[in-house]
Order: C-alpha cells, then sequence, then structure tokens
C-alpha cells in the first residue's frame, strides 16, 4: 500500500518535472523568437537608415560592426525617451544620421572648437588692425540700455540664412542685403589654418582677426565651399572689390553673465561656444533641453533668438551646423538662466562674442587701399567659427 502511494507520488512529481520542462521550453521558444522577430525589425530599420542617409560600409563585417553600435544608440534613445515620458521632462531624442557613430568617432568628427592660448587670445583680443595703429582697441559695449523684448526670433526678421551640415569643417556663412547671401568659409579653411586648424576646429575671435587682417572675406561664389582643407588660393582684385565683406572688430559679452548676453542676442545674433559632448545632446530632436552637459566647450553654436516655452521654461535659440534634419529643423531650444552657477547651461555664457561695423576711421583706412566704397549690409555670420557680423560692411 504504501509502495503504490509513493508510486503515485513520484509519477506525479515526474509529471510536475516535465511539465516544467515543457513549458521553460515553450517560454525559451517564444523568447528566442521574440528575440528573432526584434533582431530582424531592427536589421530593417538599420536598411532604411543606411538608405535614408546614402551610408556606404566597406565589407560585411564593417556594415555588421556599425549595426551594433547602431543598435545600441537606438536603444540607448528609446530607453531615453521612456524616462523623460515617465519624469515629465522637456526634450525628447530621436534617431538621426549620427546613429552608427560610436562617441570617439562623434568627438573627432564634430566636436572642433578650439580655445584660444593666452597669448593667441591676448593676440586677438580686441581685434584691431595691426597695420592701422592709430584705430583705438574695441571693448565689450554696454547694453543696460538696450530694451529687451520678450522674446526674440532673429529668424522672423529675415537675418538667418537656412541651416548647412557643414560636416567634420562645420564652418558656415551668411550675409543679408535685403537677400541673404553666403560668404566664402572656404577661405578661413585654406588661408588662416595655422590659427584655425584647417578643418579640425577653430576659435572665434581668432577667424574675426583673420578678416581684419585679410582685409575682410570674399563670397562662398567667388571662392567655393569644399569641406577640406586646401592651398589658400588668393582672389582676383575684381573679385575681391565686388565681394569682400569687412568687419571693424568684434566685442566679447562679459564671461559668466547671462543677463549680458540676453542683452547682447536682443540686438544682434551672437556666438557662443558650448559643450556638445553628451549623447543627449547628439540625438536631440525638439523640446527645451535642458542638459545633461558640461561647461568644457567642444563647438560652437549662433544663439539667434530666445523665448519662453509653453511650459514656462526659458530658452535660448541656438542655431547648429548639423543639417537641417538634426534636432528643431537644424535648431534647439537650450534653457537659460540655469540656477547652477554663471555659466550658463552647457557654458553658453563662458565664451560669447560678436562682430561689429567699422568705425569711420576704419572705412577710410579700407577706402585707402584703394577699394571701392562701402555699401552697408546688415547681417553676415559664420557657424561653428560662430563669426556673426552684424552691421558689416561689403566693399
Amino acid at each position: 500500500m504504501v509502495s503504490s502511494k509513493v508510486l503515485q507520488l513520484t509519477n506525479k512529481f515526474i509529471a510536475c518535472v516535465l511539465l516544467i520542462i515543457l513549458t521553460t521550453m515553450v517560454f525559451e521558444t517564444l523568447a528566442f523568437r521574440n528575440v528573432d522577430v526584434y533582431e530582424s525589425s531592427m536589421k530593417e530599420q538599420h536598411e532604411r537608415w543606411i538608405t535614408r542617409h546614402n551610408r556606404m560600409y566597406e565589407n560585411e563585417v564593417e556594415k555588421e560592426r556599425r549595426y551594433q553600435i547602431y543598435k545600441n544608440n537606438v536603444e540607448r534613445i528609446e530607453q531615453w525617451n521612456k524616462n523623460a515620458a515617465r519624469n515629465n521632462l522637456s526634450y525628447r531624442l530621436g534617431v538621426n544620421k549620427f546613429a552608427d557613430l560610436n562617441e570617439d568617432e562623434f568627438h573627432a568628427v564634430r566636436n572642433g572648437y578650439k580655445r584660444a592660448t593666452p597669448r593667441l587670445a591676448k593676440s586677438v583680443r580686441g581685434g584691431v588692425l595691426p597695420s592701422s595703429p592709430s584705430l583705438s582697441p574695441l571693448t565689450y559695449e554696454g547694453l543696460s540700455d538696450v530694451v529687451v523684448p520678450s522674446s526674440m526670433d532673429w529668424r522672423e526678421k529675415g537675418a538667418v540664412t537656412r541651416v548647412k551640415d557643414q560636416g567634420q569643417c562645420g564652418r558656415m556663412i551668411m550675409l543679408s542685403k535685403g537677400e541673404l547671401v553666403s560668404l566664402s568659409e572656404q577661405q578661413i579653411i585654406d588661408c588662416d589654418e595655422r590659427i584655425q586648424h584647417g578643418c579640425k576646429g577653430g576659435y572665434a575671435a581668432q577667424a574675426f582677426s583673420f578678416i581684419q587682417q585679410n582685409n575682410g572675406l570674399v563670397t562662398e561664389a567667388a571662392y567655393p565651399y569644399r569641406g577640406a582643407g586646401g592651398r589658400c588660393r588668393k582672389p582676383t582684385r575684381a573679385t575681391t572689390n565686388n565681394n569682400t565683406a569687412r568687419i571693424g572688430g568684434y566685442e566679447r559679452v562679459p564671461l559668466g553673465d547671462e543677463e549680458a548676453l540676453l542683452q547682447a542676442v536682443a540686438k544682434r545674433p551672437v556666438s557662443a561656444a558650448i559643450d556638445a559632448s553628451r549623447f543627449e545632446f547628439w540625438f536631440y530632436s525638439s523640446g527645451v533641453y535642458t542638459g545633461p552637459c558640461a561647461t568644457e566647450l567642444n563647438h560652437e553654436v549662433a544663439i539667434v533668438g530666445y523665448g519662453v516655452s509653453e511650459d514656462g521654461v526659458k530658452y535660448w535659440l541656438v542655431k547648429n551646423s548639423w543639417g537641417e534634419s538634426w534636432g528643431e529643423d537644424g535648431y534647439m531650444r537650450m534653457q537659460r538662466d540655469v540656477d547652477e552657477g554663471e555659466e550658463g547651461l552647457c557654458g553658453i555664457a563662458l565664451d560669447a562674442s560678436y562682430p561689429i561695423a567699422p568705425s569711420s576711421d576704419q572705412i577710410q583706412y579700407y577706402s585707402n587701399l584703394s577699394f571701392r566704397q562701402c555699401v552697408p549690409l546688415t547681417l553676415c555670420c559664420i557657424l561653428n567659427l560662430s563669426i556673426l557680423i552684424w552691421g558689416i560692411y561689403v566693399i
């Protein structure tokens, strides 16, 4: 009798174990099937991404390596957006053309801002033509009397050209004379390589100095953009006479003063260096960016306005040089008046500047060089070197 009960219990135990094993196998099969479906879907998504962005890989090994980077980035973006929705954060990320780059590769091709050495910073501070000693140095003009509107968008005033993708060189110029005309960023890349590091980044104030010492900058039509450094080509006198834009100097916004920066942007677009080294910045898609970021300046942008979001978050309107597919049609709204420190979010208030129109003495100086009389224009800016020229003159 005991043996019979033991046998029954044994049979039940065996049946239970078999059921567990069978159930586990079913779940594992479904799990593997789900993984296969997910992997297949991700690969299809990658193929569509490759087509959209005209990506070409050297071989299948390289393609698989890029796929794994792409997959990891997409998963991070999706997880971040879930957390952002859960925590009611003010911006979202999106898959863009950088999705198959790892961190080191992105830094190498997109974060090219170079802070000046103390010697170089001193040599270009105040921006005066070296061959015209009678011209006094330029210093920051107090803007406390400027009426600051509640919001500003220089795009609406016709002062900003379309967003370009400047690639690794990251230099773009816009000029306005009733219409917006591009100046030659290639001329800076080729002819100021000692200071501007060719296609390896640059420093805005040094670019201002180059434009002054070069007696101006020609149009992009006269010196087309190639996106790579090359031999400096001297424009002909006819080209220079008809197309050169000149500046009188530049002003620096007081360091660590977002209020002064606000007053400056209320009057004109302003160049600024920021920290753009974080994953969240690279894949920013929409909303008001609130970080995370540090203050290690590595990228140049143009601040072309400011405002307040529907959620009451104050922001800077920032124009980038990574193409219209990045961010909000090439722009980012970046939080302003942050509570922590005086640097501004991502160090936006640490290195901001803008060029100014030539003085009457400088106009006379240019005239003595046998060029035609200046014609006043309204706006020129170079992104990533961030040369913003307000009240510029063309000769």
